[in-house]
């Protein structure tokens, strides 16, 4: 009774505070592991703060209650008899032991209230737990094994080799699962084998070939499917991956001009003001009068642009080898454009805008080759496969 009185009292003292009601939201309905996590985070910062003292309390209150149901889940699980609960039953062992670990270092929990220590009933769960796991070893060892032997479908093997890596984590060394998971992934795996299809008249530079084909640097990482661009003999290939260039066009070199002419009116000097006379005049204070003299100058600005252009267009097929079948087609094209402005000028450069200027310094530069025009055209193009790899999926 005095128990529930000082958790009532401190509810309503720290009711504006948002983590106490948060925590206390959580234990009314249920979320014990929220309300445990909340309360152990905020006392590891400072157990012994006094506005603390309701996660002391919540935390006993939420490990109580937790320790309780989950204990009450198992016996019932482990009544049930179907060795499909071994996973939970293991998982649940762990997690009350986990949750202990946390705790067992903030101790002694003071309550000042009450003048004593936070009360918890740790238990031993070793033995519990050696038990779980073996039982669980050895539903997933034969579970995961018979599915290795009587697969129909790679979903099958895949399924296989989940429970095998997951027996590997929680017993590693169980009996020979290494080996029956590794051979549960490589039966598991969708063989893809790549082709190169040149259906233009111009040549694909080979280096462009190269980097397009290698796998390693488009970054893919796909646990299921293996791309080989030089197809193994002691593999049979589920797929075939078609890279098919339909089109290769270049434009001619060209070098466009535009022409300019500026003017402007400029300061040349100056000029004496005279009188009637002929005679300099002379202001206030004695000095002789000036005025600005002012002219105008022109130039032509003449702008040159080096122009030359390629797109390559061509598409990426997915051909199911078994049925013979085309899965499906991706469009795959892009361009490259190179451009290059300089100028020269006759006339007066004065007569120029400033941002004409810089082009002044700038020269003519040789145009790239058609090869190294596709070739550029394909930086763009290794991105678009690789998009198309990620988006695609075969099961």
């Amino acid at each position: 009774m005095k128990k529930a009185l000082l958790i009532c009292t401190t509810m309503v003292l720290l009711i504006s505070c948002g983590g106490v009601k948060k925590t206390q939201e959580a234990v009314n309905s249920g979320n014990y592991i929220q309300a445990i996590n909340r309360a152990i985070n905020n006392l590891a910062e400072n157990k012994t703060k006094k506005s603390h003292q309701a996660y002391i309390l919540l935390l006993e209150d939420a490990f109580e209650k937790n320790t309780q149901r989950e204990l009450e889940n198992v016996r019932f699980l482990e009544q049930d008899g179907n060795p499909a609960n071994y996973e939970s039953i293991y998982t649940t062992y762990t997690t009350l032991k986990h949750i202990q670990e946390r705790i067992a270092p903030l101790m002694p929990l003071p309550i000042f209230e009450e003048n004593r220590n936070a009360e918890f009933s740790f238990r031993n769960y070793d033995n519990s737990l050696l038990t779980a796991k073996m039982n669980l070893s050895e539903y997933l060892y034969a579970h995961a094994s018979n599915l290795l032997e009587n697969a129909s479908f790679k979903q099958d093997f895949r399924q296989a080799y989940e429970d095998f890596k997951y027996l590997e984590e929680i017993n590693p060394g169980y009996a020979d699962t290494k080996d029956k998971m590794e051979e549960a992934y490589s039966k598991g795996l969708d063989y893809v084998k790549v082709h190169v299809i040149n259906d233009t008249e111009q040549v694909v530079p080979k280096r462009l070939e190269q980097e397009l084909l290698n796998f390693n640097t488009l970054g893919l990482n796909d646990l299921w499917t293996q791309y080989h661009t030089n197809p193994l003999n002691n593999i049979k290939y589920d797929y075939e991956m078609q890279v098919a260039f339909r089109d290769i066009s270049i434009s001619p070199e060209q070098i466009r001009e535009r022409q300019l002419v500026k003017e402007k009116q400029i300061k040349d000097g100056f000029d004496y003001v005279l009188d009637a006379d002929g005679n300099v005049m002379k202001d206030s204070l004695g000095n002789d009068i000036k005025v600005d003299r002012f002219t105008n100058i022109q130039c032509s600005f003449y702008e040159f642009t080096q122009f030359k252009a390629a797109q390559v267009v061509g598409n990426v097929s997915y051909i199911d080898l078994n049925s013979k079948q085309q899965l499906n087609s991706y469009p795959l094209t892009s361009e490259f454009v190179f451009e290059h402005v300089y100028a020269n000028f006759q006339g007066d450069r004065r007569a120029l805008d400033n941002e004409l200027i810089p082009l002044l310094e700038i020269t003519p530069v040789p145009f790239p080759s058609n090869e190294q025009m596709v070739f550029e055209a394909g930086e763009d193009l290794k991105s678009r496969l690789k998009e198309i790899i990620v988006r695609h999926k075969f099961n």
